[in-house]
């Protein structure tokens, strides 16, 4: 595939971070995008910008994708304006680095919740359609604290590591309808998420320095035109964990 032309991609948590540069990056590969923020209506709406001046149509859409009723009504919302969703990147997430012995209960299931369940939610909103036009990519970011526990916590840890699980079932599930399922696993880049952070010291990185959002991006636009990668987690890291 030479481009993203007349594909249609969503992109959670996408007013900030890897997910905004993720959305510019499919635009300027050719793919329309819809722009999911729960709270950032300013900077999701800065990012649409940005990709219309790309030349490709941009949606914003509000929805806490952790909750099933917001994520139907996104996906409808999405459908109705720019089109079926050929492309789904899960990127929402949270983190509050906190030592095991200190997470509540509360904590971990708001973690769990907004950055694992969000992925099956919106999965299963999409992949329907996706299987009726036997085509479609599912790009999940997962982390590096999957693969070594990584500098935030248990809760975020676990629920990165449920995002690789649930990455190769759909991989597995959806492999003979023309959809891919992958997981990309970033490690210290440099966003709010990491600086704000004072455990992400980037000496725990070999390369020595944090990794930037398009360090990210170039991998998800990869996976997006790739036709034969599917169940693969990409570590976007610095060394840190190899495999």
């Amino acid at each position: 595939m030479k481009d993203l032309k007349n594909r249609i991609a969503l992109v959670t948590g996408g007013s900030r971070g890897i997910g905004a540069a993720v959305a510019v990056a499919l635009a300027k590969a050719g793919a329309d995008v819809a722009v999911n923020y729960r709270e950032r209506a300013d900077a999701a709406n800065g990012v649409c910008c940005e990709i219309m001046g790309t030349g490709r149509k941009a949606i914003a859409v509000q929805a806490n994708v952790s909750v099933a009723a917001d994520v139907k009504r996104m996906v409808a919302e999405v459908e109705a304006n720019i089109g079926g969703i050929d492309i789904l990147v899960n990127n929402a997430a949270i983190a509050h680095p906190r030592k095991l012995e200190d997470i509540t209960e509360t904590e971990w299931d708001e973690v769990l919740t907004v950055n694992l369940k969000s992925v099956f939610l919106v999965t299963q909103a999409v992949v329907g359609r996706m299987r009726q036009r036997k085509w479609g990519r599912i790009i999940n970011l997962s982390s590096v604290a999957a693969q070594t526990g990584g500098a935030v916590g248990a809760h975020y840890a676990a629920s990165k590591a449920g995002i690789i699980g649930l990455t190769h079932s759909c991989a597995s599930a959806f492999v003979k309808d023309g959809i891919t399922a992958n997981a990309i696993a970033p490690a210290l880049i440099e966003t709010d998420m990491v600086t704000s952070n004072p455990n992400a010291n980037p000496n725990l990185i070999p390369m020595g320095h944090f990794g930037s959002v398009d360090d990210v991006a170039s991998v998800a636009v990869m996976l997006a035109m790739n036709n034969y990668m599917t169940g693969q987690t990409i570590s976007v890291n610095g060394g840190w964990y190899m495999s």
